[in-house]
C-alpha cells in the first residue's frame, strides 16, 4: 500500500509533474550558481542579447516561497484544465502565455526606464511562473465561471479580479513585491487574449470564444465595464476586425447571425463539460478520503481488540 503523499502525488498528470521538475531543478541550479540567474531570468538591459529570458524567465522560481505557491497552482489547476483542453492544447497555453507576458513586462520596463531614468527598471531580475498561473485562472473562470469554490465560497469568475486586487494591495505595503505584479497582470490579460481569439476548438474548427460572457469586462464589478469596454474594443478591433470583415463578405451579419464559436449552445457545453470535471474529481477527493477514514478506523477497531 501506497502513502498518502505518495498517492496523493500521482493523480496529478504526467505533464504537470515534468514541469514542477523543470521549476524545482532550475531553483536549485539559480541557488547554487547564483550567476545562472543572469542567463534564465529577464533582465531587460540584457535581453537583446540573451533573447531566450523571454521563455526561460517563467521557469525561474528565485525564493522558495515562489517556488511552493507555483508548484502547486500548477499541480492543482493544471489537474483541472488539462484534461479538457488536452495536454498539447494546454502546452501551448502555458508557452504562449509565458512568451506573451515576458514581452510585456520587457516593454514596460524599457518604457519605464524611459520616463523614469531609474536604471532599476533595466537591471531587475523578473521571472516567475505566476503570471501562467494568473492565465490559468482565466481559464478557470472560462470553464466554470459560476461554480462555486468549496471553503472559499467565492464564484469562480471572481478568482482572476480578486488575484489581482489582493497583489495591488500587497504592492503598497511590500515594495518587492511590486516586480511580480506587473507578470500577474500581463500573465491575466494574456491567458485572456490566447482563450479569446487564439485557442483552437477542436468541436467546432474556430479560434477563440467570442461569448459576451465570457469579455475582458466581466473580470470586473459593474460600474467598471463600460470603461473597460471601452479600452477593450480596440484590441478587439485590431484582433478580430480582418476576421469579422471576411465573415461580412460570406454573407453573414453581425446583427443577425452569432459569430463562429459564439453559439450559446456551445458555450454551455463548455461549462458543462468543466463543470463536470470538477465535480467528478471532487468526488473522487471525497471518496479517497473516506476509504482512508475507514481503513483509520477499522485499523483502530484492529487496535482495541
Amino acid at each position: 500500500m501506497g502513502s498518502p503523499g505518495s498517492e496523493i502525488f500521482n493523480e496529478f498528470t504526467k505533464l504537470c509533474k515534468g514541469l514542477v521538475l523543470i521549476l524545482v531543478g532550475v531553483h536549485i541550479v539559480v541557488q547554487l550558481i547564483p550567476s545562472s540567474l543572469t542567463y534564465f531570468a529577464l533582465i531587460p538591459a540584457r535581453t537583446i542579447p540573451f533573447g531566450w529570458n523571454l521563455i526561460t524567465a517563467s521557469y525561474v522560481e528565485q525564493s522558495i516561497q515562489g517556488l511552493v505557491v507555483s508548484t502547486l497552482g500548477l499541480l492543482f489547476m493544471g489537474k483541472l484544465l488539462e484534461p479538457i483542453w488536452g495536454s498539447k492544447e494546454f502546452l501551448k497555453f502555458i508557452f504562449a502565455v509565458n512568451f506573451l507576458t515576458s514581452v510585456c513586462v520587457f516593454i514596460t520596463a524599457i518604457a519605464l526606464y524611459g520616463v523614469t531614468r531609474q536604471e532599476n527598471y533595466l537591471y531587475m531580475p523578473l521571472s516567475g511562473f505566476h503570471g501562467v498561473l494568473a492565465g490559468f485562472l482565466v481559464g478557470i473562470n472560462q470553464m466554470v465561471p459560476d461554480q462555486e469554490l468549496p471553503r472559499l465560497k467565492i464564484k469562480a469568475k471572481w478568482l482572476p479580479s480578486l488575484m489581482l486586487l489582493l497583489s495591488m494591495a500587497i504592492s503598497f505595503f511590500t515594495p518587492e513585491s511590486a516586480t511580480y505584479l506587473s507578470i500577474l497582470i500581463f500573465g491575466t490579460y494574456m491567458g485572456w487574449i490566447y482563450l479569446r481569439y487564439l485557442q483552437r476548438k477542436p468541436e467546432s474548427k474556430h479560434r477563440g470564444d467570442p461569448n459576451e460572457d465570457f469579455a475582458f469586462s466581466t473580470f470586473f464589478p459593474e460600474f467598471l465595464r463600460p470603461i473597460i469596454d471601452l479600452i477593450a474594443s480596440k484590441f478587439h478591433r485590431n484582433l478580430c476586425g480582418k476576421s469579422e470583415a471576411f465573415i461580412d463578405t460570406l454573407g453573414y451579419s453581425l446583427g443577425s447571425a452569432p459569430l463562429p464559436g459564439s453559439d450559446p449552445i456551445e458555450a454551455s457545453r463548455r461549462r458543462e463539460k468543466g463543470a463536470r470535471a470538477l465535480e467528478e474529481r471532487l468526488a473522487a477527493e471525497s471518496l479517497i478520503a473516506a476509504g482512508k477514514k475507514s481503513e483509520e478506523l477499522q485499523i483502530n477497531g484492529t487496535n482495541n481488540v
